[in-house]
């Protein structure tokens, strides 16, 4: 299997630094059409460099390849849309969106600034949603399109000092299970990549040893996989250090218990047999617990 992207069209998110730009890059030289969108701000959220996504603009076209440059913030609803129809004006379709764009802004929830908790959401969360949205109907009248969210393992396990960060990374993985059922029938496969990676926004919350093992290589591989004509839907992939993991959210098989016990106190006494993972499944689509058994919306049972 050899992984080609001529005659498609890819958009970036946070392309002029670090992963992004790698992923903008490595789709480019695997002969993809490429929008780039970066707003410029550091890792943080601060400040506004257009230069920066120049740059790799232009790198694209020395190398022979094609690209466009976006400033826009991805919570900019107007500026959002005029990306994408800029993008579909230009080349006549978009068929992979890399929601790549987000701020760190760590510290202990204690002392968060609750404005600071909202850009951190906004940027990460919401945006990614307005991109994803804003391609959608393209990618549906098309019937083809791969969309890869952002997560992290900061937010699938508990980590301390990020709160908004691990709400909105989190949040990317509900996005991304609605999406993937929903894009099912048009051919929209939607995923979400947990990178490690030494990046800027790594360099300072990893030790030194640790950064030396997180080459980008290993998960622009795994990224580049994720958006191809053979990618599945619905998967959380964790990427670093040539390492790759699947990451599940699963239900236990959990214990029914007997109508003398559906107390407060009934569920406390279980709740080292409720918690046993042994056997724990990942389930497909909304289910609901009942009689013993996992029951879909729709069955009539």
């Amino acid at each position: 299997m050899t992984i080609d992207f001529s005659g498609q069209v890819a958009i970036v998110t946070g392309g002029a630094n670090g992963l992004g730009r790698e992923y903008a890059l490595a789709l480019a030289k695997r002969r993809a059409r490429v929008m780039v969108n970066d707003l410029g701000c550091d890792s943080s959220g601060r400040g506004n460099d257009v230069g920066a996504v120049e740059q790799v603009v232009q790198e694209i076209r020395n190398g022979g390849g094609e690209a466009l440059s976006s400033d826009c913030s991805v919570t900019d609803n107007a500026g959002v849309l005029d990306m994408v129809e800029r993008t579909v004006r230009q080349w006549g379709r978009v068929d992979i969106l890399i929601n790549n764009a987000g701020i760190l802004q760590s510290g202990y929830f204690a002392r968060a600034a609750m404005a600071d908790f909202r850009q951190v959401v906004e940027v990460n969360l919401i945006g990614s949603a307005l991109c994803s949205h804003a391609v959608w109907h393209h990618m549906r009248r098309q019937g083809f399109g791969r969309i890869l969210m952002t997560t992290s393992e900061g937010a699938l396990y508990p980590v301390p000092g990020a709160a908004s960060y691990a709400a909105a990374k989190l949040g990317l993985v509900g996005l991304m299970n609605a999406l993937s059922a929903e894009g099912r029938r048009d051919g929209i496969c939607v995923n979400t990549i947990a990178p490690a990676a030494a990046t800027r926004m790594t360099r300072d919350i990893v030790g030194t040893a640790d950064l030396a093992r997180m080459d980008t290589a290993t998960v622009v591989a795994a990224a580049l996989y994720l958006v191809s004509a053979e990618a599945p839907s619905g998967a959380i992939l964790a990427a670093g250090a040539k390492r790759y993991e699947r990451a599940y959210i699963t239900h236990t098989q959990g214990l029914e218990l007997p109508e003398l016990s559906l107390q407060p106190e009934g569920v406390g006494a279980h709740f080292e047999a409720i918690s046993d993972r042994f056997g724990d499944e990942a389930p497909q689509g909304f289910h609901a617990v009942a009689r013993g058994h996992l029951i879909s919306p729709g069955d009539s049972r």
